[in-house]
């Protein structure tokens, strides 16, 4: 093999990364011959670059169940689950820094402009809601999860499985640990001051202080304590580890079809609670304003974190119309 043929064949193998890993163990090998002789013919092409990088994008988005018809019917309910399980995540990161920000104001003032009070009900009363779908929707998980490790069938399960309880419990406990540094320690007592209880509102914070604009300002975020610094660097990172470990114990955790369908069905009333949530937030940057010291100001970060949010939420009722519309080709079992 020429050494032309040899860089031809690296190029062709760096492209077929883009697609996801099920569709290259179908269609891998006969791709990369393709790529290879066109190549041979036009040795560098953009336009063939920018084909594969889009038609790569397009598949993964079928392989997470949200286009076209590549997976089976319970296949599509587990991807529709995990793509709903990663835009939920995406939305509540951006979501409770905004709620966490709407806290600290509210233990120092009550806010000047009624929509930041009422941005501050309805995100307060979500939330409750998140909280509650989440334990109803936990339990059969936690249960199958139970069985399964009890039979000792967790091939496959147990380093995902650990890596969703070791990302969730560095969050966790990083998240109680820099609490304690919570702004809205002390403040003033007003009627509706105690509204969200402290705890909650600091673990909030801590949880995401890595969503701010001062990354866009390195010589004001040196000021900032190493350890703080750190945190804010880690505590993505376990984010995206406990995330990562729970799609990957979804997608290979025994469950029916009538779980996934009924963890389904919770993931579309969550749908519906992200739609009030992102109202109430809505209504607090488009037409809240600061009470005295600044408190409740709304900045650049804000607006940022409602257009990803409004970006999740289409997401998330893409993924439960697929999910909800999947048909089995034969009668399921178990």
């Amino acid at each position: 093999m020429s050494a032309r043929t040899q860089s031809d064949v690296r190029r062709a193998e760096r492209l077929v990364r883009c697609y996801p890993p099920s569709w290259r163990a179908r269609y891998g090998e006969e791709f990369k011959l393709l790529l290879v002789d066109d190549m041979g013919e036009r040795p560098r092409s953009w336009r063939r670059t920018a084909d594969v990088l889009r038609s790569g994008l397009l598949a993964h988005l079928a392989y997470a169940g949200l286009t076209g018809r590549v997976l089976a019917a319970r296949e599509q309910l587990r991807a529709s689950l995990a793509a709903l399980g990663c835009v939920l995540a995406a939305f509540l990161v951006f979501g409770v820094s905004m709620w966490a920000q709407l806290t600290i104001g509210w233990q120092w003032s009550a806010p000047a402009a009624p929509a930041t009070s009422v941005a501050m009900l309805v995100m307060s009363a979500a939330l409750l809601c998140f909280g509650l779908l989440a334990v109803l929707g936990a339990v059969p998980l936690l249960w199958a999860a139970g069985r399964t490790v009890a039979r000792g069938d967790v091939r496959g399960l147990i380093g995902r499985m650990l890596m969703a309880v070791g990302g969730a419990a560095i969050f966790v406990v990083g998240s109680h640990h820099f609490g304690h540094g919570w702004p809205g320690t002390g403040g003033h007592r007003w009627a509706e001051r105690g509204l969200v209880p402290s705890s909650v509102a600091a673990f909030s914070w801590a949880a995401t202080l890595s969503v701010t604009s001062y990354w866009a300002h390195p010589g004001a975020l040196s000021s900032f304590p190493v350890t703080e610094l750190v945190w804010m660097a880690v505590s993505p990172l376990a984010l995206l580890a406990g995330l990562a470990g729970w799609v990957g114990t979804l997608r290979r955790l025994p469950l029916s079809r009538a779980v996934l369908r009924y963890e389904l069905w919770l993931a579309a009333a969550a749908g519906g609670v992200m739609s009030l949530f992102l109202a109430g937030a809505g209504s607090w940057v488009i037409s809240g304003g600061p009470a005295p010291r600044q408190l409740f100001r709304v900045g650049a970060i804000d607006d940022i974190g409602l257009v990803v949010m409004a970006a999740a939420l289409v997401v998330a009722f893409r993924a439960v119309q697929r999910g909800l519309s999947a048909r089995p080709s034969s009668p399921a079992t178990g």
